[in-house]
């Protein structure tokens, strides 16, 4: 794995088909990879599987999803380096993650292995930074192609799955306490993924200072902003601020 990342045919960690110098380099790609492949994992991929993942890979790096960008391994092609821009309306809203794939000897056969490099509060994402989901597993075909891993991997930074968590905390309190469980995700965001926006400093500093990295009762703090799932907990907080007011009523009428 190579700490550089760049576009394809520059010298920054991509599968790179120029000298030094800039000046082409009479050797075809395919070539260029069967000779680096003596450390890496293309030498037990068939050539017909070579040059199908070297064009889904070039055309991902052209023309990649929108939020994605590729940048190939120069060294080993089936070693995916990958940013994925935090989807808006999430709690990674403003973070870059850094993520790899891994394509292994039976690829396409078998699934590719998901790893975020870049740590995130997320109940798929395990210590190591494994990622699980459905089409990295079961739900897996030989037709579906590396975009579509990517696209899948995006949402789910956007719809998150409790019921297949490998992070069992992240799960537990998107499950009892989105409030909490965003402000969390939103914090290491800020820390780790570079999402250093004043809105962003704001709500991290918000989180810190409270202690408990939610405050259910400012709408305005890291539990107000509006996402996927926190619609399906405006229900419960807004009966507990109905609550609260009543107490608070309760208390004043004692008073007087």
């Amino acid at each position: 794995m190579t700490d550089s990342l760049g576009p394809l045919g520059q010298d920054s960690g991509s599968l790179s088909i120029f000298r030094p110098s800039g000046k082409p380099n009479s050797e075809h790609p395919l070539t260029l990879l069967s000779h680096r492949a003596q450390n890496s994992n293309v030498e037990n991929l068939p050539p017909h599987i070579i040059r199908l993942v070297y064009k889904e890979v070039t055309t991902l790096t052209t023309d990649p999803p929108d939020g994605i960008k590729v940048f190939p391994n120069e060294e080993d092609l089936t070693d995916l380096q990958v940013t994925i821009e935090g989807p808006e309306g999430t709690p990674y809203a403003g973070g870059l993650f850094r993520m790899k794939l891994l394509l292994g000897k039976d690829f396409p056969a078998s699934p590719p292995k998901g790893y975020f490099l870049t740590k995130i509060f997320h109940p798929n994402v395990g210590a190591n930074g494994e990622i699980c989901v459905n089409v990295l597993k079961r739900d897996w075909t030989a037709e579906l192609g590396i975009r579509h891993v990517l696209l899948t991997i995006k949402c789910l930074l956007i719809h998150p799955n409790p019921e297949s968590a490998l992070n069992e905390e992240a799960g537990r309190l998107l499950l009892e306490n989105y409030e909490e469980y965003a402000a969390r995700a939103r914090l290491l965001t800020e820390i780790h993924g570079g999402a250093g926006g004043p809105s962003g400093r704001a709500e991290a500093g918000r989180a810190l200072a409270s202690g408990t990295a939610a405050s259910s009762t400012d709408p305005g703090g890291p539990g107000g902003a509006e996402g996927p799932m926190a619609k399906k907990h405006a229900g419960e907080r807004d009966k507990k601020l109905a609550a609260k007011k009543k107490t608070d009523k309760k208390r004043a009428l004692r008073r007087l």
